[in-house]
């Protein structure tokens, strides 16, 4: 039976390291990559075939959401499970909105992370019990039809946002989050095609309503 492969990023090397060791304990589940973040695992995903990738969410250069973005765009059978400390509804609306298999805290990696690989690979979402619930209240807030455009936007992109409103360029940008001003003009050009507006007045402007300056 050929092993179920994983690649692990995360940026604290010793946290990898305990993460390996539980997957390990089962002989068919092999770990076959780790990087430290965001943009190392995409150039790792590229080169080594991978099942599923764990990750973390805060992770330098390309945060996990938005790398469980590109995961999916460049592999949409790769499962992505999200292993994060975030115990939020904004955080799992947003990982779920990214296209992630799962959604497991830290807290229960212990007990339950090699649950969650099997339900992925299974082919069926696994979220913690400890935010299961959030998940009624994003489908109560659709069904009433609340705008939830807002909660679209990745925590990297309210970062972006907020200096959009402050008047920072793009290159200001870039310098203050250690990321190329590639990126940042492709966070702008996200989030405006998630909030639906199509020139940058339009985008300061909302911006400066929702408080952000």
């Amino acid at each position: 039976m050929a092993s179920y492969r994983v690649l692990i990023a995360d940026d604290h090397p010793l946290f990898r390291q305990g993460i390996r060791s539980l997957i390990e304990k089962d002989s068919d589940i092999e770990v076959v990559g780790e990087a430290g973040d965001g943009f190392e695992l995409l150039e790792l995903a590229k080169k080594v075939p991978a099942d599923l990738v764990i990750m973390d969410i805060a992770m330098p250069r390309i945060q996990g959401l938005d790398a469980t973005r590109e995961v999916k765009r460049l592999s949409p059978q790769m499962g992505v499970l999200i292993l994060t400390m975030h115990n939020s509804r904004q955080y799992l609306y947003h990982a779920m909105s990214a296209g992630a298999d799962g959604y497991l805290l830290k807290e229960d990696a212990h007990a339950d992370l090699v649950t969650a690989i099997r339900t992925i690979q299974q082919g069926r979402f696994y979220i913690s019990p400890l935010v299961a619930d959030q998940v009624t209240d994003i489908l109560v807030q659709k069904s009433r039809g609340e705008d939830l455009a807002q909660d679209a936007l990745s925590p990297r992109e309210r970062e972006v946002l907020k200096m959009v409103a402050e008047g920072k360029s793009s290159k200001e940008i870039a310098e203050l989050l250690f990321i190329s001003t590639m990126t940042v003009q492709n966070h702008r050009a996200n989030i405006k095609r998630k909030l639906k507006l199509r020139r940058n007045t339009d985008l300061i402007k909302y911006a400066m309503d929702k408080g952000y300056a």
